[in-house]
């Protein structure tokens, strides 16, 4: 694949990571800045060496196992399925994480070594004292904060949920990223099984076969790439698919996740189970009509279509859902699964 015909995501340089700022969070397409977090004791590190790094993050770490994946020299770092889709081409452990960094230390030179990495871990747990570090802090949002930890590897291209501020702190790291409407050319495997627990998508983006992908074709045509080294911070909107290719034979990256509405709404992916459940078997002209009234009341983004229902009648349709409301609206889905 050429990479070289991606436009690369828009880079913003002399800023540092507690310039960024509310505006900038509210992007609805991927930032790069450059070099925000170089000055972060652990980017410090790892500009240093890869030990410095290694041992630097050890001196946060509680001491409890981590989950770690291994993968055979053969995968060639691809984090995907095995051959008859019914598993995985990596196996999972928990293992304290001294062994982990003295396995990837041991062969970060080795242009054959097995894939080994530490997904995500969140700090909180394992780390608590590295985020009294971090120079910022997230207006308006209580972010989860993890730990990534690997050698080289290519994570199948994926969309979360949460917005990503994504800190590179060791290693080099390349996205390859894709708006959300572009699912349909993506070629998604399943839903419910998947290596990282979110359908991913089953081209394979080093050699892509354009003849049992074709529409791919289409996909790179609106696709972004970031490079990333040491101290760069990647802004990942909510929903955007991305393909993570760590690069290096000891990398690093620190991800802050944050929804932009509160907890109590519940978890979109729900709502879409219910959806494949209650209307996806229905014959076509009733599904075109779910659509119409989805569209109506859920997607509408004009407020005004509404005036004609006095407010106190509103219920379920105001805008935001107070909180009472929503819960009491949770209450009554839940009562009525249950039958």
């Amino acid at each position: 694949m050429n990479l070289e015909s991606i436009k690369p995501v828009t880079e913003l340089t002399n800023i540092t990571s507690k310039d960024i700022s509310g505006a900038l969070l509210s992007s609805e397409t991927p930032l790069l800045f450059k070099g925000a977090c170089s000055n972060w004791p652990i980017v410090q590190k790892a500009i240093q060496s890869n030990e410095a790094a290694a041992q630097h993050l050890l001196s946060h770490y509680t001491g409890e196992p981590i989950n770690a994946f291994y993968g055979e020299p053969e995968i060639n770092g691809r984090v995907f399925y095995n051959q008859n889709m019914d598993g995985f081409n990596v196996n999972a452990h928990q293992l304290p994480l001294q062994l982990v960094i003295e396995k990837l230390l041991s062969c970060q030179n080795d242009a054959k070594a097995p894939t080994v990495y530490m997904g995500s871990t969140n700090t909180a747990r394992w780390f608590p004292t590295l985020e009294n570090e971090h120079d910022f802090t997230l207006a308006n949002a209580s972010p989860l904060t993890s730990v990534w930890l690997g050698n080289q590897s290519k994570i199948a291209a994926h969309f979360d949920f949460p917005t990503n501020l994504a800190c590179n702190l060791a290693g080099k790291r390349r996205f390859l990223l894709f708006p959300p409407e572009q699912i349909e050319n993506l070629y998604v495997g399943p839903l419910e099984f998947a290596p990282g627990g979110q359908a991913i998508s089953l081209v394979d983006f080093e050699n892509p076969d354009f003849n049992q992908f074709p529409k791919f074709a289409e996909a790179l045509e609106h696709a972004l790439i970031a490079e990333l080294s040491p101290g760069d911070i990647l802004l990942l909107p909510s929903m955007w698919w991305h393909q993570v290719e760590a690069q290096t034979g000891f990398n690093l990256l620190l991800t802050h996740w944050w929804r932009d509405t509160s907890a109590f709404y519940g978890r979109p992916d729900n709502a879409l189970e219910l959806a494949i459940l209650s209307l996806r078997s229905l014959p076509k002209a009733q599904r075109k009509a779910w659509q119409a009234l989805f569209n109506y009341y859920v997607f509408n983004d004009e407020l005004d279509s509404l005036e004609h229902i006095p407010e106190h009648a509103k219920a379920a349709l105001t805008l935001p859902l107070p909180e009472q409301q929503a819960l009491k609206l949770r209450a009554s889905l839940l009562n009525k699964l249950k039958r």
